[in-house]
């Protein structure tokens, strides 16, 4: 009877391995289990095209007595097929809620998924996020995501969050307690950071990045943005001390290892900013002495693409500071 349930065990192992969610050359994608009852799906560290098929953020699941909180479940409805599937895998209790942490499509168009199995999920957001997402924000990004990946196939209609939360907001999920930090404006003007209080987990969305380049859009702010990141270090404004730090993208980990790279980063590209409106020179002149200055960052997936217009956006704030 042993050797049976020995060979049943390694075949249903085996079987696992085979199904797993392999995105070609990128490789395979499942949950790790990175803190307490804490899972996340590291995705690939690239902008979103045709080889990833849309999918780079990192989801997050965590798991209660009773059910699953996911938190940014992806960004397209096909890349939650997968996303779902791995989530079963780690367990077959329902997902009770989801939360969505900015408007940015990438992060939550695979809500659909879910809302399909659970129709009565909860799905929470910032209130502004909402509002955004139903008046221009999820059909700008469709239209983002469609050019870049063509793989938006089911994403439609919507699955708008229905829950809206405040900041400093306390949404308790079967025993497990989350705490909203909405900042003014950062990486958007719709975010939450959400703190994980069971596991002592921060999860920032893309007012953290490391190892790749998003865009700063007309809502966000640079400064607001380096602003929230010194307060998470500081422990101003609520933060604690957390023994495990989640970006929108790029590897979770301790505090400074996390934080520091695009901390250092964005004030790289404000000081260049305020050299170059200091000594009335345009953004694109001191553009090259700015991208000598970024050796660290030279690696970074779409450094090219994204450094010069975030140098336009930190000269636009810097002028905007001065009047």
């Amino acid at each position: 009877m042993k050797k049976v349930a020995l060979i049943a065990s390694v075949a249903m192992v085996f079987s696992l391995s085979l199904n797993a969610w392999t995105l070609g050359k990128l490789g395979d994608f499942k949950f790790e289990k990175v803190n307490d009852n804490v899972y996340v799906m590291h995705g690939p560290v690239m902008m979103p095209n045709k080889e990833n098929g849309g999918f780079m953020n990192n989801p997050a699941l965590i798991e209660s007595k009773n059910g699953l909180i996911v938190i940014d479940p992806g960004g397209n409805y096909n890349v939650g097929k997968n996303v779902l599937a791995e989530v079963e895998k780690v367990s077959k209790k329902p997902v009770i809620a989801i939360f969505n942490t900015h408007k940015h499509g990438d992060h939550w168009f695979a809500n659909k998924n879910f809302q399909e199995k659970y129709p009565n999920v909860k799905i929470y957001a910032l209130a502004y996020m909402i509002e955004q997402a139903k008046d221009n924000a999820a059909e700008t990004w469709y239209g983002i995501l469609g050019s870049l990946t063509g793989n938006l196939e089911g994403t439609k209609p919507f699955a708008f969050p229905n829950s809206s939360v405040d900041h400093k907001e306390t949404v308790v999920v079967d025993g497990q307690t989350f705490i909203m930090r909405h900042p003014a404006a950062g990486h958007t003007d719709t975010d939450i950071l959400i703190e994980h209080v069971n596991s002592k987990t921060l999860f920032l969305g893309d007012n953290l990045m490391k190892n790749r380049f998003g865009a700063f859009d007309e809502s966000s702010s640079i400064f607001g943005n380096i602003q929230i990141l010194e307060n998470v270090i500081a422990k101003k404004d609520g933060y604690k001390d957390y023994k495990l730090y989640v970006p929108g993208h790029g590897p979770s980990g301790k505090l400074h290892e996390t934080l520091d790279p695009f901390l250092n980063y964005m004030k790289i590209i404000i000081a260049g900013a305020q050299k170059a409106y200091k000594n009335g020179m345009e953004s694109y002149e001191i553009k090259e002495e700015v991208y000598n200055n970024l050796k660290d960052y030279h690696k970074w997936d779409d450094i090219e693409g994204q450094m010069g217009k975030h140098l336009m956006k930190a000269y636009s704030e810097v002028e905007m500071r001065d009047f």
